[in-house]
């Protein structure tokens, strides 16, 4: 099986919040996480990335954790990586960002890429 990849945007070093539940579950489940976060040097004991474009490596899939109007202005960043899915987690959307997304080709997610693992963020609390 290949290896599989995600950039978690909005990595956060609070463990309550789903931005840093989200980088424990995809490690838990053996996926290979980049955090991402331009105000944290690490999250959960990761190397985070300023920015998704500073990722050294192809990424399979992002899950988001940024209110709509700091997602608008990553969007382009997400899309020059090409990943396979854009999860936009409770919260993230708006139909500005939607639409956004879909001009860029992304293939975007609109639900909690943690469930879609068989997994509960409760698990995390």
């Amino acid at each position: 099986m290949a290896e599989q990849t995600i950039a978690i945007i909005g990595a956060s070093t609070d463990r309550t919040k789903y931005g840093n539940i989200a980088v424990r579950a995809y490690v838990d489940l053996g996926w290979t996480v980049y955090p991402v976060n331009p105000k944290a040097d690490e999250v959960e004991g990761l190397k985070t990335y300023p920015s998704i474009r500073d990722v050294p490596t192809p990424i399979e899939r992002v899950s988001v954790y940024l209110p709509p109007k700091v997602l608008l202005g990553v969007l382009a960043d997400i899309a020059a990586m090409t990943p396979a899915e854009v999860w936009l987690n409770p919260g993230t959307e708006s139909d500005e960002v939607i639409a956004k997304a879909r001009e860029l080709g992304l293939n975007v997610i609109q639900a909690c890429s943690i469930v879609d693992r068989g997994v509960s963020p409760a698990q995390y609390r």
